[in-house]
């Protein structure tokens, strides 16, 4: 087993992940093509300032790059008429089981939406996976006037220090920057922000699994998937403690902005 304890980088400084080219951003994109139902399972939810965000009066939402339909689902819930969209054949098979509206196959580039269509549109935890200034077009020729658009993102709290370990031992690769600002282009611009900090309660069973749905994992070949298991095992089990079948509060920050013209 590689060594589980090497010394900690320093936090993300980055305001986007990093990738090499489109086609880079595309190909690590692909990893989410299978493994929805684990995700839908293990993935975290929204605290309810992120929904609200949302103001009540933007009827119709389309949830873009909706995954298994966690942030719809709690859109629905306050009244909102919803559409969903991911380019994951998976993903759309398990958010459109869950009957909160139509779900196709599409990306926040080229949505297959008329224009001026809908009053609002929400990204929860995609927006860096697809060309921000083709996106933002996109964004404004379908949304109607006087519509918003909501981005927001889920990131372990690596300012906690076991938690910013436990992420690196995870590859947890979607940590972005304190007070970081998401890539936005004209005619789009923060209205609204909401960041804080909360606990989701998890066992390690769980963690192993939660990092069985990052983007690193389901790339991986089965000795990078075997190292991982094992450091994780080592680190949660020997160093932090805790027991199988505990429960934890893994501590998690949330980004999210609300976009206007």
């Amino acid at each position: 087993m590689n060594n589980p304890n090497p010394p900690i980088p320093p936090l993300s400084k980055r305001h986007q992940p990093l990738f090499h080219s489109p086609q880079h951003r595309h190909q690590t994109a692909r990893a989410f093509d299978s493994g929805a139902e684990l995700y839908d399972l293990v993935r975290p939810g929204y605290p309810a300032d992120v929904v609200e965000l949302m103001p009540a009066e933007l009827t119709t939402v389309v949830d873009i790059g909706c995954g298994t339909g966690q942030l719809a689902s709690l859109l629905a819930a306050r009244g909102h008429e919803l559409f969903l969209l991911d380019p994951s054949a998976d993903m759309v098979r398990v958010a459109a089981a869950k009957k909160l509206g139509p779900a196709w196959r599409a990306t926040a580039e080229a949505t297959a939406l008329k224009a001026d269509s809908v009053d609002a549109a929400c990204c929860g935890q995609s927006w860096h996976w697809c060309d921000s200034q083709v996106a933002c077009l996109e964004l404004d020729r379908i949304i109607r006037p006087g519509g918003s658009v909501l981005l927001a993102w889920n990131t372990l709290d690596v300012s906690i220090p076991w938690v910013h370990r436990l992420s690196r031992i995870m590859h947890a690769g979607d940590v972005l920057a304190e007070g970081f600002i998401p890539s936005i282009h004209k005619p789009w611009q923060i209205s609204r922000t909401v960041r804080k900090r909360w606990v989701t309660p998890i066992t390690p069973e769980d963690i192993h699994l939660l990092t069985h749905t990052r983007s690193y994992w389901l790339r991986a070949n089965q000795r990078s998937r075997q190292r991982v298991t094992a450091n994780l095992d080592w680190y949660l089990y020997e160093h932090l403690g805790y027991a199988k079948g505990q429960v934890i509060d893994l501590p998690y920050r949330v980004d999210a902005f609300l976009l206007s013209r």
